[in-house]
């Protein structure tokens, strides 16, 4: 990625609002620890809504315990990029209106690396 991080505290349960309906979704992006701060850029996979957006990874308590995440939320449905860094995507999904989309950061190397 870009090597942006940023120092923020735990989000507690109910501290993220994600207003879903109509054309209008939400994703969030599952990580682990260790990327705790970094900025992860999604795009819309046929550049419909214009330049990347970012989201850092935070720490999030729920009362099922504590999981790092991204979330993009009031996204509009279609199909996203999310990328790995600056040139080379993780994968893709699909957001819907009126759902949360989740995606699984990979947790081997970089897409694309030999």
């Amino acid at each position: 990625m870009h090597g942006h991080r940023h120092a923020y505290g735990p989000t507690e349960s109910g501290t993220v609002l994600l207003d879903l309906g109509g054309d209008t979704g939400a994703l969030i992006i599952h990580t682990g620890r260790d990327l705790r701060g970094r900025e992860i850029e999604i795009s819309r996979a046929d550049g419909a809504a214009g330049p990347r957006t970012h989201s850092a990874v935070r720490e999030r308590i729920v009362r099922d315990g504590v999981f790092h995440s991204a979330v993009y939320p009031d996204l509009p449905a279609g199909l996203y990029t999310v990328w790995w860094d600056d040139s080379t995507p993780a994968g893709a999904i699909s957001v819907t209106g009126g759902e949360i989309a989740e995606f699984t950061w990979p947790t081997s190397v970089s897409p694309g690396a030999d």
